[in-house]
């Protein structure tokens, strides 16, 4: 190949690069702006697309909640979605994600909450565990993990899929939107014991969500995370890692779904009991309004 189709070739390919990474680029101020005043306002967004990496998405999230902040509080804690192979597949990524919890996101036991408290909104059984230490950073196994967390705490969460049904959903968009983290049910709490029993009692607990007239919705074990619900924990730890950032005494991890998330319909009640921990079995409800 002569030089001069040399140099031909290497601009067109410089220019390509350049347009790909225009139309991937992170999200701007006022698509964030946007963002916000559409998850305010509980109405689909259409400000973020599908397309970004990651490096441009998590700056797009720390904005997002910045701001969110203003109105929902303080960081808490994280949450953890994508925990299935189904739900990456789903998204077109070999990888769970995570979000933040702000303290105004979460309602008390038998809380009351619309069915329409976001956008596209959803319900999941879920689980929470509560930092006692940070020593919990160096953690390699589940029974480290164990040694460092306070309490167990049942939990349903009220996710939002934010996005507009109408856009193209990936990991990275997930992540941008953080998680959907919109609401949250805290329920009844066990003290976590630092032991191999209890790390095997986490993952062989069932959990069952049902109506309000005692209608089975969901059914699953504590394998459903990831095989046991600390390697959920211990993911977070390594992505934390990544970005240079670590867990502090206190802070509430959400762990993902045992179910697939279902859209609430008003005057439904949903009761989420686990059993099969040391302490008796852990419960959670919750009632959507019109």
């Amino acid at each position: 190949m002569k030089p001069s189709a040399k140099l031909l070739l290497l601009g067109g390919t410089l220019a390509l690069l350049a347009a790909v990474k225009l139309f991937a680029a992170s999200p701007t101020r006022d698509a964030i702006h946007e963002l916000t005043a559409d998850y305010l306002a509980r109405r689909p967004s259409q400000s973020l697309h599908a397309g970004m990496t990651l490096a441009e998405a998590r700056p797009a999230q720390k904005n997002f909640v910045k701001q969110l902040m203003r109105t929902l509080g303080r960081p808490i804690g994280f949450k953890v979605g994508l925990i299935s192979k189904a739900a990456q597949a789903a998204a077109g990524t070999t990888s769970p994600a995570r979000g933040v919890l702000l303290e105004k996101m979460l309602l008390p036991n038998g809380a009351q909450v619309s069915a329409r408290f976001g956008s596209r909104p959803l319900y999941e059984p879920d689980l929470i565990v509560v930092v006692k230490d940070a020593s919990i950073n160096d953690a390699k196994t589940p029974l480290d993990v164990a040694k460092h967390l306070r309490e167990i705490v049942a939990f349903i969460e009220l996710p939002d899929r934010i996005v507009a049904e109408s856009e193209k959903v990936d990991g990275s968009l997930i992540t941008a939107i953080n998680v959907g983290a919109r609401l949250g049910v805290l329920g009844d709490r066990v003290k976590v014991q630092p032991t191999a029993e209890f790390v095997e009692a986490l993952e062989k607990m069932v959990v069952t969500a049902t109506d309000e007239k005692g209608t089975e919705l969901a059914r699953a074990d504590g394998k459903s995370l990831m095989g046991n619900p600390l390697n959920v924990v211990l993911w977070l730890l390594r992505d934390l890692a990544a970005t240079g950032e670590k867990l502090k005494p206190g802070d509430l991890l959400s762990l993902g779904t045992f179910a697939p998330p279902k859209p609430p319909t008003a005057g439904q009640s949903l009761t989420v009991r686990y059993e099969g921990l040391p302490g008796g079995p852990l419960k959670v409800s919750a009632r959507f309004t019109p």
